[in-house]
Order: structure tokens, then C-alpha cells, then sequence
């Protein structure tokens, strides 16, 4: 799947840039999220319970893609199986959205709150559409928080740590 990594790219620039112990004022604020990428059916199975019955401190974001690139039809086999002969003669492409409008309902009727990204297809104009918006949206929602977004002080002093045991030159090793 090329959202895939989109959706890690995703989990770091927003834990990394929206992670802050300090406001703009300085002031102690310990705000951020905790983002998690998951991927359609597979993680519906292992993450919706917590979703859909946890703590109301998540949003979720879709990503809707409304022409693939190609379509894989899913074989009519089986037919003395009800667990699998209603599958037949659909695609993988239908069932995919249709697991994510099943996700989207469950949530939607739990009350949690969730959006959908819709792109008209994958491609690098699209992708970069996706990029452009969110890194726009993590510097808007640093504004919002009160932080600078574009710092990482504490990602800097774990790697100051290293630099130092490693004897790394300008880093005196005083631990």
C-alpha cells in the first residue's frame, strides 16, 4: 500500500513537532498526541475495539482513495460457504472502501470523532498534495497549541548523550 508510509511519516512529524514540554512563553505545558498509523482491514481488527470503546481522547483520520490505479475482482469460489460465496464477483478495491465505511460508522455511532482525506487517485501529484497539507497542518496546530513546532530539543538530548559516550569530537563525556 503506498499510503503506508504516508501514515508513519505522518506519526512522526506529529510526535516529533507537536510533543513540547514548553510553550512559546516558556511555560510548562507537556502538550502532544500520540498518533498511530494503522492500515484498513488489517488494523480495523486489532485497534477498533480501543477506538470505538476506549478513552475519548483519539481522533481518527481516514485517507479515501476514490479511483485505484488498478482493480483486483475477487473470484467466485466457494459457493457452498456462506463465510466466503458473498464475496464473489466483488473487488478488493469495493471492499476496502466499504471496510472503511464500516470502520466509520462504528465510530460515528460511538460519538468519536474522525475525518476523511479524500484523494481522487495516487499519484505524485497527489502525494504531494497530502505532504504539502500535512505538514501545513502541524505547524497550524502548533500555532494553536501555543509551541514551536519546528524544534526537537528532546529528540537533541538523547542524541547529545550518544555523541558523548561515543567521544564524538566538541562533546566532552562528563557522565
Amino acid at each position: 500500500n503506498p499510503l503506508i508510509g504516508i501514515a508513519d511519516w505522518f506519526s512522526q512529524i506529529w510526535a516529533e513537532s507537536l510533543g513540547k514540554k514548553y510553550s512559546l512563553e516558556n511555560k510548562v505545558v507537556n502538550t502532544g498526541f500520540t498518533p498511530v498509523s494503522a492500515l484498513g482491514a488489517t488494523d480495523q481488527h486489532s485497534q477498533l475495539q480501543l477506538y470505538v470503546q476506549g478513552q475519548y481522547d483519539k481522533v481518527i483520520v481516514f485517507v479515501e482513495v476514490e479511483n485505484y490505479n488498478s482493480q483486483i475482482d475477487i473470484p467466485k469460489l466457494y459457493p457452498e460457504f456462506d463465510s466466503f460465496e458473498y464475496l464473489g464477483g466483488k473487488s478488493i478495491n469495493q471492499l476496502i472502501n466499504l471496510e472503511k465505511q464500516g470502520t466509520e460508522h462504528a465510530l460515528v455511532k460511538s460519538n468519536r470523532p474522525n475525518y476523511t482525506i479524500k484523494l481522487p487517485e495516487i499519484n505524485s501529484f497527489t502525494i504531494g498534495q497530502l505532504i504539502f497539507m500535512i505538514e501545513i497542518q502541524t505547524v497550524f496546530m502548533g500555532a494553536l497549541l501555543n509551541i514551536n513546532p519546528l524544534d526537537q530539543t528532546g529528540v537533541e538530548e538523547g542524541k547529545i548523550y550518544v555523541y558523548k559516550k561515543l567521544g564524538r569530537k566538541g562533546y566532552i563525556n562528563t557522565e
